[in-house]
């Protein structure tokens, strides 16, 4: 893409209403925009990430045997009723409205019920079970305080998967290949060194939990960390008993901050029994299917992300899922020659299928197109210029490092279709 062409612009100017660094660097970078507290709009810059967030999670999923599916925002309150989540005492975030005919309805803050309606109309026989269903789906939050930029929103994407099994032995064996896969998953988001299996509170439907959180100064979540055996306790349960269980010491535990972004937790037949998802077993009776949540936020993936890598300069994006592989600047761009080798330059890149974002724009100065790409951080800068052209080279350099490299177009073309 040619910056020319890109209708979003950086700023020098740190928004006035945020805290964060994720909300304060992706809105100065140009890939977010406010539109209320907890309400932001993607950009294309910041389409282009989500997206390939969301592709590596969806990769997963379909490993897992996930069946993809994309269920309303609109939602009966009937069919929350019966696992007594519709009363705004004991669910105090729904955004509810009226149809005009009176009737009332919420805009769907979770899925859970709605997908277990769904499921009774095609799920009969254990010959039909089990099923893994997940969704990349809209969700409404209304958060007293929506604070932290991506990390907690009142709208937003989550990937949200359910399983529905025979029984709990057939949910604890997929249960276990979940871990796995969110291992994986944040493993090539570039947060695997960092995230940890984190034992939580299970809430109504377990004793515990399973959330995964990145160690962050900034979270909101405090974990005591084994750092030789990869795995985390939640503060809130930190207890004599749960060490005990875990084959832990206190000793081994080292206190810190972190954010969680992702979770998955037993949902038992609290969903099935209440909505009657009853399925005919091989014996003849009648039982409930066993069920399991599993959800990640695309979004607060993202924000995490940034809040964890940018420098002084900018943001810093993992290569596997920033907005492009390649920042390719033109400086002294009134020189025929220069706009003449970038433009080729950028026409291989192109025709090799790498991911470029060209910087041709004449009005600006090569110090704030140099600041520029550190701040929007792309993997690696590219420079032509008159001095690189002098010599029939191009400039290379990693978002990471202040080293510098000389190489032929054969050669960068050789490094980046590797």
């Amino acid at each position: 893409m040619k910056q020319s062409n890109l209708f979003t612009k950086t700023t020098k100017e740190t928004p006035r209403d945020e805290v964060s660094k994720n909300a304060t660097l992706l809105q100065r970078a140009g890939f977010i925009y406010k539109e209320m507290a907890g309400v932001y709009d993607l950009l294309p810059l910041g389409l282009r990430v989500f997206d390939k967030i969301v592709n590596i999670i969806r990769e997963e999923m379909n490993v897992l045997g996930g069946e993809e599916v994309v269920l309303s925002s609109l939602q009966n309150k009937e069919t929350w009723e019966p696992t007594d989540q519709w009363d705004d005492e004991k669910v105090a975030v729904w955004f509810k409205t009226n149809l005009k005919n009176g009737t009332e309805l919420g805009l769907a803050l979770t899925h859970e019920a709605a997908l277990t309606k769904l499921v009774k109309d095609f799920v009969n026989s254990y010959r039909d079970l089990p099923r893994y269903i997940y969704q990349f789906q809209t969700k409404f939050r209304n958060e007293a305080r929506a604070r932290s930029g991506l990390m907690r929103l009142r709208e937003f994407v989550m990937k949200d998967l359910y399983s529905f099994c025979k029984d709990q032995a057939e949910h604890e064996a997929f249960y276990a290949q979940a871990k796995i896969a969110y291992t994986n998953i944040f493993k090539k988001l570039g947060l695997g060194e960092v995230t940890y299996l984190t034992y939580a509170s299970g809430g109504f439907f377990a004793k515990y939990s399973h959330e995964f959180q990145t160690v962050l100064e900034t979270g909101e979540d405090t974990i005591y960390v084994s750092e030789e055996k990869k795995i985390a306790i939640n503060k809130e349960v930190y207890n004599d008993e749960v060490l005990k269980q875990l084959g832990l010491t206190k000793k081994e535990l080292v206190e810190k901050r972190a954010v969680e972004v992702g979770n998955i937790f037993t949902l038992g037949t609290r969903f099935s029994e209440a909505l009657g998802l009853l399925y005919l077993a091989e014996n003849g009776d009648r039982k409930p299917v066993v069920m399991g949540s599993y959800g990640i936020g695309p979004a607060r993936v993202m924000g995490t992300i940034v809040e964890l890598l940018a420098d002084d300069k900018g943001i810093v994006w993992p290569e596997n899922i920033a907005p492009f592989k390649v920042h390719l600047l033109e400086l002294n761009s009134t020189d025929q020659e220069v706009k003449n080798k970038a433009t080729e330059l950028y026409n291989n890149l192109i025709n090799n299928n790498i991911e470029v974002l060209f910087d041709d724009r004449a009005n600006l100065s090569n110090g704030e197109k140099f600041a520029e790409a550190d701040l929007i951080g792309c993997p690696w800068r590219m420079v032509i210029s008159e001095k690189t052209l002098k010599e029939n080279k191009v400039e290379l350099k990693s978002r990471v490092s202040d080293k510098t490299e000389l190489m032929t177009d054969k050669e960068v073309l050789s490094k980046f279709k590797q």
